[in-house]
This record gives structure tokens, C-alpha cells and sequence, in this order.
């Protein structure tokens, strides 16, 4: 079994909606995330998936993201924008993009010390 991971970072606000916290104010982060995929098999040229298409993947994703206010998007409005809900939003865009790879987690940073993992069970 392989495990390959890419990583990317974008820049957005968001406030937390019902947080009794300054976190309830607007205010942005720099997020970092880590997306790992799976496979057993690889290719001819002994590759299991390409790095460049993954990233563009991730790109593809990270761009919906970045320089917004996550809190204005579509599926931010029904899921408070928290690094939990990042997290499994990246996931789930994701894996519908990387078929038949199969997803091991997502890993979402909103700051150094301060980071979420989702995977699915």
C-alpha cells in the first residue's frame, strides 16, 4: 500500500456563527492542508498517481477558498465555517476528484500550533 501526500495553503476569513469567543468576530488565517491519498497499485513507469495532477486537484479546490469569507459560500452558510468543517469540505471535494484513489485524511491548519485531521470512517 502507498500513501502520497500534497499540500497547499490558502488565505480566507470567517467568523464563527453561536461562538461565545473572539472567534466570533471576523478575522482571517493563512490555512495550511495536507491531502493524503492510497493505492496499491502503480503504474507502468512505477508511479501510483501523478504529483502534478494531485496538486492541481488541491489548486482547483484551494482557489474556491482563498481570499474569500468562507462564511459567504454556498456550503458555509448551511456548515459554520470551523477548521473541523474545512477539513471535511476539502475532503469531500476532493475524493470525488481523485477516483478510484481512495482518501486517507485531510489535514487543515488555521495556525502553527492549531490543526484539524478528518478522514472518514
Amino acid at each position: 500500500m502507498f500513501e502520497l501526500t500534497v499540500r497547499g495553503e490558502f488565505s480566507s476569513a470567517h467568523f464563527l456563527r453561536d461562538y461565545s469567543g473572539q472567534c466570533r468576530n471576523l478575522h482571517g488565517h493563512t490555512w495550511k492542508v495536507a491531502v493524503t491519498v492510497k493505492g496499491k497499485t502503480l503504474n507502468k513507469i512505477g508511479v501510483m498517481a501523478d504529483f502534478v495532477e494531485l496538486k492541481a486537484h488541491l489548486q482547483s479546490i484551494m482557489s474556491q477558498l482563498d481570499h474569500a469569507c468562507l462564511n459567504d459560500l454556498k456550503y458555509f452558510k448551511m456548515h459554520n465555517p470551523t477548521t473541523e468543517n474545512i477539513a471535511r469540505f476539502i475532503y469531500n471535494e476532493y475524493e470525488r476528484l481523485v477516483k478510484p484513489l481512495k482518501m486517507v485524511r485531510v489535514q487543515v491548519w488555521e495556525s502553527d500550533r492549531a490543526d484539524v485531521v478528518y478522514y472518514a470512517p
